[in-house]
């Protein structure tokens, strides 16, 4: 059979809450049995004394153990602590007619007791002379006896023996333990009743919680990442509820970027094939010659198309964690040097000019991969090239921060609103006005950066340019 979680906290409540019962009951029942004996055995102590002091009271009286040994109904009576003069009382003990003064009475001579348990004081004990002689008693239980001394003016003229026995002599005793053992088992049995009865509302709330959560889930494997649950309390099912909520809307944001990747993506491909058509109908029509220039044009179409294609194969591989990088000492300053002197001649054609101060950082070396930076360093000079207006300017400076080393790009207008700073580096993304794709970029350069400074263990902030355009840090932990 297979028990669901409702059973289980049930069950698991149910069993704690007995166990917990069932050892409180048995140590508040051995403590009170325990106190209960002392009281008892303190007592008895007292009856034992009070008979020894009877006994010497005979002995004193008569002078001797003779008259007492002659006169069994006497010894009965002086047991029940009654007085012998009172000659209508009833001495209540078993009485052995055969040999009186063999005491205390075989088993078939004495009354059935209700329980076996106890066995009254006065036929566990036995009377002995000075020389330890039995006066009543028998031989064969001699031996077992604990002796009390019977003292007269100081002289010591015979002996108590009490035989061990059971501590309950009295019916009265044995009973009060028992109705207590009862009366304590069956208030234990209410308190686990009680407490079923309290656990199945609780477990019935908390796997009622958990069943929210199971539906939620359900629902997200069908595709419904709009689903959430209520947290309703601060405990753990609260916070697993807020966490599922939280992955639910991780799940809800992916599917849109998912869906939006796959527009943006075929919307870009779109546009130079759409230009790729046109030029090849062209020249199949005889509108266009197929010249030189026709095929320059195709050419460059081409290369924006692979370059396009590049850039989504690079993106998707950071995505997925396995943007290749080999790693080894290297300063960036120097590949950063080598970038700006590439583009050096682009920049020179549209009157930007570039400033680098490089010299703080000249001999930093951070753990990179050559390439990968460059490529960092090139989609941002490709950037400011695209998107700053003629005759404005970009400055490229190099500072140590602590164990970092923070590389600092800055041009000039026109600027991004400080709404827009922070998506400029999610796929895809352009500023429709000043920074658009009419200067040739598909939004996914910045994207790329962010994924390559990443993979270095590094950060990279968008802010605006003191300059007046768009402000570029990046942070690479130095090498050792």
């Amino acid at each position: 059979m297979r028990l669901k979680v409702g059973h289980k906290l049930f069950l698991t409540l149910l069993a704690a809450t007995s166990l917990v019962v069932a050892v409180l009951a048995g140590l508040v029942g051995w403590s009170v049995e325990r106190g209960f004996t002392r009281y008892v055995e303190a007592r008895q102590h007292e009856r034992i004394e009070s008979l020894v002091e009877q006994l010497a009271e005979v002995y004193a009286e008569d002078g001797s153990w003779d008259r007492l040994a002659a006169n069994p109904r006497r010894w009965r009576m002086t047991l029940r602590g009654v007085p012998y003069l009172h000659a209508r009382a009833t001495p209540q003990l078993p009485w052995p007619r055969n040999e009186p003064r063999r005491w205390p009475p075989e088993t078939e001579h004495q009354p059935p007791h209700r329980n076996p348990r106890f066995v009254p004081l006065e036929l566990r004990v036995m009377l002995l002379d000075a020389t330890r002689t039995l006066v009543y008693g028998r031989k064969d239980a001699q031996g077992q006896l604990n002796l009390w001394p019977i003292e007269v003016e100081g002289q010591v003229v015979g002996y108590l023996g009490v035989a061990s026995g059971p501590t309950w002599e009295r019916a009265g005793d044995l009973q009060f333990i028992q109705r207590l053992s009862q009366r304590l088992w069956l208030l234990a049995a209410l308190v686990v009743l009680c407490s079923a009865l309290l656990a199945a509302p609780v477990s019935k709330h908390l796997v009622r919680r958990l069943r929210r959560v199971i539906a939620g889930t359900e629902a997200l494997a069908a595709g419904r990442y709009e689903t959430r649950v209520p947290a309703e309390s601060s405990d753990e099912l609260g916070d697993l509820a807020r966490d599922f909520n939280a992955l639910a809307e991780a799940l809800e944001r992916t599917d849109r970027l998912r869906c939006e990747w796959m527009g943006d993506v075929a919307h870009e491909l779109r546009t130079p094939l759409a230009v790729l058509r046109a030029e090849i109908e062209a020249v199949q029509d005889g509108v266009r010659p197929l010249d030189r220039h026709a095929a320059d044009s195709l050419h460059t179409e081409v290369m924006r198309l692979t370059r396009l294609v590049e850039d989504l194969y690079q993106l998707a591989m950071s995505d997925l964690g396995a943007l290749s990088t080999h790693k080894q000492r290297v300063r960036p300053a120097d590949v950063l040097q080598a970038d700006v002197q590439v583009l050096a001649g682009k920049f020179a054609e549209r009157n930007i000019q570039v400033t680098s101060a490089l010299t703080p950082v000249a001999n930093a070396e951070v753990y990179a991969d050559a390439d990968r930076l460059s490529q960092l360093f090139r989609n941002l000079l490709q950037n400011s090239l695209c998107y700053t207006d003629s005759g404005g300017r970009l400055d490229i400076t190099g500072t140590r921060i602590h164990q970092a080393l923070c590389l600092d790009f800055q041009d000039s207008a026109p600027g991004v609103a400080a709404t827009d700073l922070p998506r400029l580096f999610e796929r895809f993304f352009r500023v429709e006005r000043s920074r658009s794709r009419h200067h040739g970029g598909a939004g996914i350069g910045l994207a790329l950066c962010r994924r390559i400074v990443e993979a270095h263990g590094g950060t990279i902030e968008a802010q605006a340019a003191p300059l007046g355009g768009l402000r570029i840090l990046i942070r690479l932990p130095l090498a050792p």
